[in-house]
């Protein structure tokens, strides 16, 4: 599939509205970042939490860098057919991410059927 990364960035945002109030209403100090591919340069990553969750911050104020949860595009593009797969595997990602700034790591999330 192919996408040019402002029409992707749309669908992130898009994604990122859906999802419920309750979710991302506690997110403080966390950035959204489109990339196009991890570092590595590979498409095994859809996304990254880079910031330290909730359940470990102590003295976490003001003057802190935000966190970034970062999706991915390419790696997004690699694994999907068409925009209706795009959509909920960014969705899917979304949360996912969102789920490790509340400190939910990955074993938990297969069990909840979201990794």
């Amino acid at each position: 599939m192919e996408m040019d990364a402002v029409a992707f960035e749309a669908l992130v945002i898009d994604e990122l509205d859906r999802l419920p109030d309750d979710m991302v209403d506690g997110l403080e100090n966390v950035v959204f970042v489109v990339e196009d591919r991890p570092e590595d340069g590979t498409l095994d990553l859809l996304g990254l939490y880079d910031g330290l969750a909730l359940t470990e911050r102590t003295q976490y104020g003001m003057g802190e860098l935000p966190d970034r949860i970062i999706v991915f595009r390419e790696p997004h593009l690699a694994e999907c057919d068409n925009e209706e797969e795009l959509r909920q595997e960014i969705h899917t990602t979304l949360v996912h991410e969102i789920a490790h700034f509340y400190g939910i790591d990955d074993e938990q999330l297969h069990e909840l059927g979201w990794a």
